[in-house]
């Protein structure tokens, strides 16, 4: 069975930094697409950063840019978003997600992601 386990939310003031940690189990696809995506109170959910398994390419929103930098572990397992100079829109719950999907269907994001964590909370304050 598939697990994913997000670890690192929490409070941090506007302009500062956060990491987030997603451990997985149960993966065992040879091409999986994992990334993260958030929701905030009263909001769609939407996606924040994506990188596929093998190749280890990635793509962000616009919104993020410059800001958070996702990375992953394969031999651990784990996924990553550093969070960089964080604004008070960013908050949301956070949650990292996983779906078996080609290299080219992951990165432009015509991809319905099958797999998630249970969340973890973001707040940044002004």
């Amino acid at each position: 069975q598939v697990q994913l386990t997000e670890f690192g939310g929490g409070s941090v003031q506007a302009g500062g930094s956060l990491r987030l940690s997603c451990i997985g189990s149960g993966l065992t696809y040879s091409e999986v697409c994992i990334g993260w995506f958030r929701q905030a109170e009263g909001k769609e959910r939407e996606g924040v950063a994506r990188i596929t398994d093998i190749g280890g390419r990635s793509s962000l929103a616009d919104s993020v840019q410059n800001r958070f930098t996702i990375s992953r572990d394969n031999a651990q397992n784990e996924l990553y978003l550093r969070m960089d100079n964080v604004k008070p829109e960013d908050t949301a719950k956070y949650y990292c997600a996983a779906v078996a999907t080609s290299e080219r269907n992951c990165l432009l994001g015509s991809v319905a992601f099958k797999y998630w964590g249970q969340g973890a909370q973001v707040t940044v304050s002004s």
